[in-house]
């Protein structure tokens, strides 16, 4: 396996293990939000699965923004003035619509309400969906490698005491004819 290979699968096992702390953390505060932890008492957010489910992923994105910014990416500087911040917000935003999609679609056109078909939808379906959206997008856009350049041409640069040096008074050859610059 080539080496470009073995740093995207270390890259994606590093992304995924943030990401499953992040979920983690996400995931139980969707489920106490929306299902209550087992009480005799309603939970908070019963009636509103998505914002619990919106409130819930925005505590897992700050999670999930210092373990890829500390370990998953990097090797990876920051690209952007606010270290890729902004473009993470955004993308983490932008692909929270998928599994929202779901949910919704789960509760409003199917008719289910239970923790297991929120969690499936949500927390399986959605996520895998916009596990894979992000993991591709936070690697193009927020998180881009550096451009290698190995073929730009190296400019020759004259040696003290080259018999082709330039007058200071005339900004001409003193020995020889000029030389065009190597591009």
């Amino acid at each position: 396996m080539g080496s470009r290979w073995q740093r995207v699968l270390a890259e994606a096992g590093r992304f995924l293990a943030v990401g499953g702390v992040a979920t983690l953390v996400a995931l139980i505060i969707f489920n106490g939000l929306v299902h209550g932890f087992n009480t005799a008492h309603r939970a908070p957010l019963a009636d509103h699965v998505i914002w619990a489910y919106v409130i819930a992923n925005t505590v897992g994105m700050a999670i999930s923004y210092r373990g890829s910014r500390n370990w998953a990416f990097r090797d990876r500087p920051p690209r952007h003035a606010d270290g890729g911040r902004t473009a993470y917000v955004v993308i983490n935003v932008a692909t929270m619509a998928l599994p929202i999609g779901c949910l919704a679609i789960s509760r409003n056109a199917l008719g289910l309400d239970d923790p297991i078909s929120d969690n499936i939808s949500a927390n399986v379906i959605g996520l895998f969906l916009g596990l894979i959206a992000r993991f591709y997008l936070f690697r193009t856009v927020v998180f881009r490698r550096p451009p290698h350049l190995p073929h730009l041409p190296v400019p020759h640069l004259p040696h003290p005491g080259d018999e082709h040096e330039v007058s200071e008074t005339t900004g001409s050859s003193t020995h020889a004819p000029a030389r065009r610059p190597v591009p």
